[in-house]
């Protein structure tokens, strides 16, 4: 008799983790950035989908913070699409700021989150985000 509640409080417990493996983390990298001729930064971004589920639509809007903490500018970027279970390589170019100057980078908005063949989603909660360089990219 008391073996019965224990494995349904197991079982409760283990609700959260299964949902979580159903809908894993999408990490966000910067990964390296590099100046470019003429002027401008070029932002390598690593996109590491773990969520289950391939992402035909993933659009960013980012606030590019300049050494001040002043921001800049807003850039928008299309990521998509994000194949489930890979590891893409993105290339963005941020025009007329050197990257020395960008000491932050802000996802200010996912303004667009479509898994293949399903309805938008909201993204937010699923975003791991980190840098490998000197400007920090935060949510």
């Amino acid at each position: 008799m008391i073996l019965k509640p224990m494995i349904t409080a197991f079982l409760l417990t283990m609700l959260p983790l299964a949902s979580q493996a159903e809908t894993g983390q999408l990490q966000v990298e910067l990964n390296k950035v590099e100046e470019i001729d003429g002027g401008g930064c070029r932002a390598f971004f690593l996109f590491r989908n773990q969520t289950g589920k391939s992402f035909s639509g993933f659009e960013m809007s980012l606030a590019i913070l300049d050494g001040q903490g002043v921001i800049d500018r807003l850039l928008s970027i299309d990521a998509s699409p994000l194949p489930v279970q890979r590891t893409t390589l993105k290339l963005f170019e941020i025009p007329e700021i050197a990257c020395s100057n960008i000491s932050e980078i802000l996802l200010h908005d996912v303004t667009s989150c479509q898994p293949q063949n399903e309805d938008q989603m909201d993204c937010f909660p699923i975003l791991d985000l980190g840098s490998k360089t000197s400007a920090q990219l935060v949510k």
